[in-house]
């Protein structure tokens, strides 16, 4: 562990203690493995800090010979996330296997209905140009999304996507969530192993996830932990720079992307403030300053906040059991 790093704040004025709670988080996630029966853990790492994260502290927990760090590259982002993986699974000194998906999502159609739902928005697109997709600025308003391309001599260009193209082209890039879980538990049935997920605290209070596909997951050890939080704990287990280092993308569009630019429309340190402010009943003055922002654009904050959990409590709500009557 790293001695010279013993308490942070977290997300702001709150006393955390990244040590302890590796030591609760580690216990708890093997008393679940074991309440379900299974035999150790299956964690999906990308070499993002939240992967490399849980299945450090599924490591810590079950031991580093019964965590399989599955990786799951995809020809959209590359390699480079398995390479991480790889980096990941060495440095914890546990076992790793790379399964590529994107065959099964070609075969699938995941592609095909992508493009076609970009040229609906660039009728001249080919396959070979790099994409991505990014969020209007928060106003407290409706959010509207706009898809931006890469030709091949490096100019982009932007243009808002219609609902139906929008939604056309989530559905196709969701699939990649989707086979990545059922990599996931066709590797768990196999070795009698449980599937951890890897959601912190904001992607599991806001929605930021693909129901059957990352949301899915038989132990979530991370989800109550602010992001802010999850890089102290990769600081205090020593973890690779080359991990602890990078920012947090999507991991899902062939162009660069930020989760803020996709999704929150904040940076996660500034995120996990507004988080915690709307939780602990923080006026907007008060928390502004903090947060660097004008009063009103943490009022807008809050709102979207709020919105998001209605929007997305369907990605939360188990199957809905019928009763048949009499």
């Amino acid at each position: 562990m790293n001695d010279s790093q013993t308490t942070t704040e977290a997300p702001t004025g709150v006393p955390f203690d990244p040590a302890a709670t590796i030591e609760r988080v580690a216990k708890g996630t093997a008393a679940a493995v074991r309440s379900l029966g299974r035999r150790g853990a299956v964690v999906a790492v990308s070499g993002g800090i939240d992967s490399s994260v849980t299945a450090a502290l599924a490591v810590r927990g079950v031991g580093a010979e019964s965590v399989l760090c599955l990786r799951l590259p995809e020809r959209d982002v590359g390699n480079r996330s398995s390479d991480l993986g790889l980096v990941l699974a060495e440095a914890l000194d546990a076992p790793t296997v790379e399964e590529p998906i994107s065959d099964a999502l070609e075969a699938l159609g995941c592609y095909r209905h992508r493009d076609d739902a970009i040229r609906k928005v660039f009728p001249d697109y080919e396959p070979d140009w790099k994409h991505k997709l990014v969020r209007s600025a928060p106003s407290g308003g409706i959010i509207f999304f706009s898809l931006v391309v890469e030709r091949p001599d490096g100019s982009q260009e932007q243009r808002r996507m219609p609902p139906d193209a929008y939604r056309e082209l989530l559905a196709a890039t969701n699939m990649k969530q989707r086979v990545r879980k059922l990599q996931e538990y066709t590797w768990a049935d196999r070795l009698g192993y449980a599937v951890v997920g890897t959601p912190n605290l904001l992607e599991y209070d806001q929605g930021f996830f693909v129901k059957g596909g990352d949301g899915l997951a038989d132990v979530k050890p991370i989800a109550g932990l602010y992001k802010s939080q999850v890089y102290a704990i990769a600081l205090e287990l020593s973890l690779p720079e080359s991990i602890t280092s990078q920012s947090p993308t999507t991991d899902t569009f062939s162009l660069a992307q930020s989760q803020e630019e996709f999704y929150f429309g904040y940076p996660y340190e500034q995120m996990d403030l507004l988080l915690w402010g709307h939780e602990q009943g923080i006026a907007a003055a008060e928390l502004a300053p903090k947060v660097e922002l004008e009063p009103a654009e943490v009022e807008a904050a809050y709102s979207e906040i709020e919105r998001r959990r209605v929007a997305t409590e369907y990605l939360q709500a188990p199957a809905v059991m019928v009763e048949p009557g009499t």
